[in-house]
């Protein structure tokens, strides 16, 4: 137990180093409350006085530490949770996993299904594998948000989607963590003819009556890759199918809106796209709370863009540049591109689609672009002087796509400079215009 709890770094001048405390050091407890994972570590360490015994070496040592409410100490550690990540339990009908290809990188096949990744990171999370414990702690420490990982709340249905008997519970946990003052974001996958229609409504229903404890719910269509072969046979989202679902979305946004002051309920950016309709406008979108999860980045990259173009001047010399997006995005990123040329004058932008052969047709968003796609298709074309690719293509901090394919193996193989742009308006229209 006591590797986990390993400090790896040590902030200069926080609390920590002020006090003592240096990396190698092993938490032993907290006030003396031992400490079992980080939503301990930051509940505990949330009191202005903490008594902190740490392992040096095999000696025991006390720190005395006096700070701010909250402040942190200044501490990383060795395993960032303090214990194993949790994994998944369950076999979901739709598990974007199970569908992988072969031959990916290691981590991208390990099913997380963790409270803490929830808090810390924003995962979302199917409440099956908490003990009671675990319930009641996360209820007594107020860790918010929790991202939940919905579908359903029809008990029957869930537990068939998910397969998992504790599936069924979820809507008791959420209820009682909504008493003990947690504030919860809900998911929806929407299986084609098995939680969609009728049963959307019921879920959308059951979730906008536990407003503003669940603050806001989305609807993300399932991804359907290419290597199903032996599993729950699923059908993707048409145009028609999507339009049904784009419809339902919003009667609703207009009842819960007049209701509980919200829409509450926000389809991802994919179902519109899929349905050749109008993405909604920038405020339709309210705080954006489910931006990451593919809801509303259109709206906001629009509305970015729109404020950063204003400031754009005349390129006094020729450009000629390139970018790589997936098809779903293909007509926006062009209508961008196209508004920016005007704007320059002197700009040239090819824009270029990635077909996903890697995962499959079904799959069209840019976030799950290959690096071996993004060269095979673009090694013929005009490029220029250099190829911008979206930053969520890439690992967290890192310059590697999905396949372990890097930015500089791209660069090498097309003979052009890769340059990353992030996921808002501002930073697309300042990259493309810079001179190189």
């Amino acid at each position: 137990m006591d590797k986990y709890n390993e400090i790896s770094c040590v902030e200069k001048n926080s609390p920590a180093d002020s006090a003592g405390i240096i990396a190698g050091d092993i938490i032993t407890s907290i006030n003396g409350s031992d400490v079992y994972d980080v939503l301990q570590y930051k509940y505990l360490c949330a009191d202005t006085k903490l008594d902190i015994e740490i392992s040096r070496g095999g000696i025991a040592k006390t720190f005395y530490i006096t700070k701010e409410e909250y402040e942190d100490l200044g501490l990383e550690f060795t395993y960032p949770l303090m214990s194993k990540a949790k994994g998944c339990a369950n076999k979901c009908i739709f598990c974007f996993i199970d569908q992988l290809p072969p031959n990916m990188r290691k981590t991208l096949y390990f099913k997380d299904d963790d409270s803490r990744l929830s808090f810390l990171h924003g995962n979302y999370v199917t409440l099956t594998n908490l003990s009671k414990r675990e319930i009641k702690n996360i209820g007594e420490m107020k860790i918010s948000p929790i991202n939940v990982s919905v579908h359903t709340t029809d008990p029957n249905l869930r537990e068939f989607m998910i397969k998992n008997k504790n599936a069924g519970k979820m809507l008791d946990i959420m209820k009682y963590w909504a008493e003990c003052g947690i504030v919860m974001n809900a998911q929806i996958v929407l299986c084609r003819g098995i939680n969609d229609g009728a049963a959307l409504d019921k879920t959308i229903s059951d979730l906008a009556n536990m407003y503003p404890s669940v603050t806001s719910v989305s609807v993300v269509p399932v991804g359907i890759t290419k290597y199903r072969d032996g599993l729950y046979p699923l059908k993707p989202y048409d145009k028609e199918a999507a339009v049904q679902v784009v419809s339902q979305v919003a009667s609703w946004q207009d009842k819960l809106l007049s209701k509980i002051g919200s829409r509450f309920i926000f389809a991802a950016d994919e179902f519109y796209l899929k349905a050749e309709e109008e993405i909604p406008p920038f405020e339709a979108y309210e705080d954006f709370p489910q931006i990451e999860n593919g809801v509303g980045l259109i709206a906001s990259m629009q509305d970015e863009f729109d404020f950063a173009i204003e400031d754009v001047k005349p390129l006094k010399k020729e450009k000629t540049v390139s970018i790589a997006t997936g098809m779903a995005a293909l007509s926006f990123v062009q209508s961008l591109a196209k508004r920016l040329e005007e704007k320059t004058g002197n700009l040239k932008i090819n824009v270029y689609g990635i077909e996903n052969t890697v995962f499959g047709e079904n799959i069209t968003v840019a976030g799950l672009l290959c690096g071996c796609d993004i060269i095979n298709q673009l090694k013929d074309k005009e490029l220029g002087q250099a190829l911008y690719i979206t930053t969520s293509m890439l690992r967290a901090g890192e310059n590697v796509l999905l396949d372990d394919v890097t930015t500089d193996d791209i660069e090498k193989k097309l003979g052009t400079k890769v340059i990353v742009t992030d996921n808002d308006g501002f930073d697309f229209v300042d990259k493309l215009t810079k001179m190189p």
